[in-house]
């Protein structure tokens, strides 16, 4: 038991090399593979945004405020900075992808009502 439970929290709070082969399995799974992240790495300087990316670069940065929150939601931040790798901007196109993601739109009321528990305004990604 006590394995499982360590397993389960491994997951739950990944590291940064944990992070990048996840991220590489959600771009294969749900995004034909065509974003390649080159790393995806915790950061604690985003205040106000739960990831960023820089497409030029291949580079992910994910917030150490989603630490410990499930992995759907770190799975879906993954995504949208995925796909900003693509798509550099909010549009059709960028949802389009996004969505391809199935637990996108509950991911985002998870994020908005966070947020809103913590009395801060809704975030981007």
């Amino acid at each position: 038991m006590l394995d499982r439970l360590a397993a389960k929290e491994r997951r739950r709070r990944p590291t940064d090399e944990a992070l990048l082969e996840r991220a590489r399995e959600l771009s294969a799974r749900y995004l034909d593979g065509e974003p390649e992240p080159v790393s995806v790495r915790w950061v604690d300087n985003q205040q106000h945004r739960w990831g960023s990316c820089t497409p030029e670069n291949g580079t992910i940065r994910i917030s150490t405020r989603l630490k410990g929150l499930p992995e759907w939601v770190i799975n879906y931040v993954i995504i949208h900075e995925l796909v900003h790798l693509l798509v550099p901007s909010h549009g059709a196109k960028f949802w389009a992808l996004v969505e391809q993601y199935p637990k996108a739109e509950r991911a985002r009321g998870f994020l908005e009502g966070f947020s809103a528990a913590a009395h801060t305004a809704p975030e981007e990604c």
